[in-house]
């Protein structure tokens, strides 16, 4: 299949064209590959400007992805089966088609560009497939079904990538694609320091370079609201997670200096809850806010906790999960 075309090429444990490895060179982006996981309504628009915008930035090559639901089970060439079938490539295709349309009105470059269908009773785990076989650094996806808007709501595809995606995961609040930035301006992670945080710092370094943008790190001190917040002393409590986020936010401030990373912002701000501080943080149009994924998760893969998934749904700019213990 030409680059400049939207037919798509068929994906998935029947379909392979062999494998790029995550470190191989695709000619551009330096062995990196983006991934959007794209349908054709609003949401998928939405994560093709996102999508589109972190190719281009990283001069990246962009593989779109449609995943349809796989044919039903059949006894025999059945024609009823083979009729679904054919409707569901259809189906596919056209979205393909869609998501080249969208992608001429963002102006974004046909070289480079590839379109895949993969069909897998999980869409989340089909975008999964895809990514181990063409290597791809970053899914991208938007937000789920009944998704308030400038806000992410996690659906069943988002839910499947953030609690198993091998490579990091950006998703798109809802009616990103209705003004996207023209550029990204910071990156900003929500910021806890563990002992398994370096690798987090590592992948932290290398979006910022290859985004060529500032690091902002910010942690989040939730303060007792009701009947807790009347106990005596409750006050001193919170006086001290605070000024315990300001050391740890000091030393991460170092550690990114270490990696090359220079005048980072700290900031700790303080709410009743998680919606309530991230809405006390500045956002720029151009932000990205990223996230840890739980220390209780599986190394190298994202996977999503309490915290971290209040911040996704939480947030008004396009958030980037990041997998825990991964090494480019």
């Amino acid at each position: 299949m030409s680059d400049a075309t939207p037919a798509a090429k068929p994906s998935g444990r029947n379909g392979r064209n062999g494998r790029n490895g995550r470190n191989g060179k695709n000619g551009n982006g330096d062995g990196h590959r983006v991934l959007v996981g794209y349908s054709p309504d609003d949401r998928g628009d939405d994560a093709l400007a996102l999508g589109s915008l972190a190719a281009r930035t990283v001069g990246a090559p962009l593989v779109v992805a449609n995943v349809h639901p796989p044919a039903w089970p059949s006894r025999g060439a059945g024609s009823v089966d083979a009729e679904w079938l054919a409707y569901l490539r259809e189906q596919s295709a056209a979205a393909c088609a869609q998501a080249a349309e969208r992608l001429a009105g963002l102006k974004h470059p046909k070289r480079g560009v590839t379109y895949r269908v993969n069909a897998h009773r999980g869409s989340g785990r089909g975008l999964v497939e895809v990514a181990e076989e063409i290597g791809a650094t970053l899914i991208v996806i938007g937000s789920g079904p009944r998704g308030r808007r400038d806000r992410i709501a996690i659906g069943s595809t988002a839910d499947q990538l953030l609690h198993g995606s091998p490579v990091p995961v950006l998703l798109a609040p809802r009616g990103y694609a209705e003004s996207p930035p023209d550029r990204f301006e910071r990156l900003t992670l929500a910021y806890n320091r563990r002992r398994d945080v370096q690798s987090t710092m590592d992948l932290l370094t290398a979006f910022s370079v290859e985004f060529g943008v500032p690091v902002r790190l910010v942690t989040l001190v939730l303060r007792p609201s009701g009947l807790p917040a009347r106990f005596l002393g409750a006050d001193d409590v919170v006086q001290r997670q605070f000024d315990q986020a300001e050391k740890d936010l000091a030393h991460a401030r170092e550690a990114l200096a270490e990696r090359g990373v220079k005048d980072v912002e700290t900031e700790a701000v303080q709410g009743t809850h998680v919606n309530k501080a991230l809405n006390n943080v500045d956002m720029l149009p151009g932000e990205l806010l990223a996230t840890m994924s739980s220390h209780e998760g599986p190394l190298r893969k994202v996977f999503v906790g309490e915290s971290s998934g209040k911040i996704v749904r939480a947030s008004g700019v396009p958030v980037l999960v990041l997998p825990r213990g991964y090494g480019r």
